[in-house]
């Protein structure tokens, strides 16, 4: 296994957890940009939709790195660990893991940082409101 995915997801579940289909695949044999890109919206928008307690929307990618090519066979796990709450907005750093070999390898493969805003009936955007926690 490799280290830095090791790191990455020993006291985490995954949020979203997918396989790409052959469809998934461009001409070099490794999974399109655009569609771990949009698995990654996905599993941001569940854990902001949590975290500010109702609908939200993305609005920036702020940064976005491919370390490595998710092939057709991996398994892709996302994680997501909120960074920065504001006013009306939420940043999510999101991380990608390839399980490949029949489990016996993990790759860190993407990672990126996504910021939502959370938005009111009308669809606009409307102040976070966090719940005190207990220490």
């Amino acid at each position: 296994m490799n280290a830095s995915a090791d790191r990455l997801t020993e006291c985490r579940d995954p949020v979203l957890r997918v396989v790409p289909a052959p469809a998934d695949i461009n001409s070099n044999g490794h999974i399109f940009g655009g569609w771990v890109l949009a698995q990654m919206d996905i599993a941001g928008g569940i854990v902001a939709s949590r975290e500010v307690q109702g609908p939200c929307a993305t609005v920036a990618i702020e940064t976005m790195q491919f370390l490595a090519p998710i092939l057709l066979r991996d398994i892709i796990s996302v994680y997501a660990e909120v960074e920065r709450v504001g006013r009306t907005s939420i940043a999510i750093r999101l991380d990608v893991i390839a399980t490949r070999d029949r489990g016996e390898q993990e790759v860190r493969v993407t990672s990126g940082l996504f910021t939502f805003v959370a938005l009111d009936d009308n669809h606009r955007p409307r102040p976070i409101v966090r719940q005190a926690t207990l220490v």
